[in-house]
């Protein structure tokens, strides 16, 4: 009997098996990208994409669109800029579901899914950030700037939300509310110049960076009893003001009872007085 058949006909099985195993790798590796946060996030911003690009043309509205912008501390990323006559649109985009509660002031929202509950940063505070670096960046007054937060996807709002906080589905119709012309066709042209010189390049170094720094921020919020470094250590500034959304900036008391003790105080003051003390 001619062992070859048998060899041949194993071998072409094994084939098979190997390619029916490539293709369930495959399979996991593309659910778990789906699942993923980051995934979640581009397909949201992709959304507000469409829907600013469907209802607001140029040369009345200039969309800039995922650029990252220097800071004192580093970088920051904005979703989404509407430059137009009537403000800039600074816009956070989430891609949620489930029920989410919230109140303007909170530093922590609840996302919750059945029985799960998750919290995240108040995006009003993150948002606030950015608003005061394209304050900065295009020399506007602050009334100039419109703080928007968009949520993308099933969620639903439990608590009764700032009219800045909307469905998708919404957004053109705030955006279109505002109907007082601030900004003039010359201002425009000149705000398109200044925001395209001043951001960073989209490049894979400057987002790595971005990363980086994000995930420093993270660990400076962290409680003291799960660094592995000392207080000491943490960088000095931090987006962690839960009232305004400043930088934290690490501080010595120089007068009264708590002379020498470390504290975190906002860096906005005397505007602001946050301060979180050191355990």
């Amino acid at each position: 009997m001619d062992n070859s058949i048998y060899l041949g006909a194993f071998t072409k099985a094994f084939e098979m098996l190997g390619t029916q195993f490539y293709w369930f790798v495959l399979l996991i590796i593309f659910a778990a990208v789906l699942k993923s946060a980051w995934f979640k996030g581009v397909i949201g911003e992709w959304m507000v994409n469409f829907i600013i690009s469907r209802n607001f043309k140029r040369p009345g509205y200039i969309l800039f669109k995922d650029i990252l912008l220097p800071t004192e501390d580093g970088t920051t990323q904005l979703d989404h800029v509407l430059l137009s006559p009537y403000g800039v649109f600074v816009i956070e985009t989430k891609n949620m579901k489930g029920w989410i509660f919230g109140k303007e002031k909170q530093a922590k929202w609840v996302q919750q899914i059945y029985k799960h509950k998750s919290y995240f940063q108040n995006p009003l505070h993150q948002n606030y950030k950015h608003t005061k670096v394209m304050e900065e960046l295009l020399r506007l007054d602050k009334d100039h700037i419109k703080s928007l937060i968009v949520f993308i996807g099933s969620a639903t709002f439990k608590t009764t939300m700032p009219k800045n906080v909307m469905r998708g589905g919404d957004l053109t119709d705030y955006i279109k509310s505002f109907k007082t012309e601030i900004i003039t066709a010359v201002q425009l042209v000149e705000l398109r110049q200044q925001l395209t010189i001043g951001k960073l390049e989209s490049s894979f170094k400057n987002k790595r960076n971005h990363v980086k720094h994000v995930k420093e921020i993270r660990k400076v919020k962290q409680p003291i009893s799960k660094r592995s470094n000392t207080a000491e250590a943490v960088p000095v500034n931090s987006d962690g003001c839960p009232k305004c959304g400043s930088g934290l900036k690490l501080r010595v008391a120089a007068k009264g009872a708590h002379k020498g003790t470390k504290f975190y105080g906002c860096s906005s003051f005397p505007k602001c007085r946050y301060i979180r003390k050191l355990v």
